[in-house]
């Protein structure tokens, strides 16, 4: 597996995974790479929608010759990680993202749930996730606009600093399947009426009523076992 420093090629390569729509992993395969080495490559160049391989490249070449200079100290910033090693929860927030986004969950939007699970608060800014991910406010703006759509975060205003923050709680895989589960249910409602519509004795209706039928047990089963968790059963 090859090691050291990204090249220019390798930098290029990732880019053309990401204009492929292509998942981190999948990027990472194709170059035999870490997932992890693809995720912070992305995330320290501008994210996923503004990556420019030959910028990254130049920015990599700025950041070595920095780090042939000696040694200062750099103090732990609030933001960064916490007090813990800005390191350690980078990657593991880069790691965190990429499971969610091999979900299903579109890779920006996957990026801040990452990052509002790892931090201790699970609250933050606009301003704080466009620091953490590297991105620009459109790009968060997009992001938190589907989440919350999903029912994966709320919004609250801070009271001091007269700012949204974007905030995670106890209930919200809670909600997110309550709202899973009426979608399944609509889109079960919506096959059960193309079947009568088509003829139920049809091959298409036979077709969707079964696909009715599958949909709406497991909406109902969704609701049942989120209900069970949520009273401790």
């Amino acid at each position: 597996m090859p090691g050291g420093r990204l090249t220019q090629q390798e930098r290029r390569q990732i880019a053309a995974g990401l204009a492929e729509n292509l998942s981190y992993g999948a990027i990472a395969k194709r170059l035999q790479r870490p997932t992890s080495t693809i995720t912070r490559e992305v995330m320290r160049n501008s994210g996923p929608n503004d990556y420019r391989a030959d910028r990254a490249h130049h920015a990599a070449g700025l950041r070595a010759r920095r780090n042939r200079r000696p040694h200062q100290p750099i103090p732990f910033s609030h933001h960064a990680a916490d007090g813990r090693d800005p390191d350690v929860v980078r990657d593991f927030t880069a790691h965190f993202g990429t499971l969610l986004d091999n979900t299903g969950i579109p890779r920006m939007m996957a990026g801040v749930l990452a990052c509002l699970y790892a931090t201790d608060s699970g609250s933050l800014t606009s301003a704080d996730l466009v620091r953490r991910l590297q991105v620009s406010p459109a790009s968060i703006s997009k992001a938190v606009g589907y989440l919350e759509a999903q029912e994966l975060i709320r919004r609250e205003r801070d009271p001091v600093g007269r700012r949204d923050r974007y905030v995670i709680d106890e209930n919200v895989w809670y909600r997110a399947m309550l709202a899973s589960a009426q979608l399944n249910n609509l889109v079960a409602d919506a096959a059960r009426d193309g079947a009568d519509t088509l003829g139920p004795g049809t091959p298409a209706g036979i077709r969707l009523r079964a696909m009715a039928q599958f949909l709406g047990d497991v909406g109902q089963d969704l609701i049942e076992s989120a209900e069970r968790h949520r009273s401790g059963e």
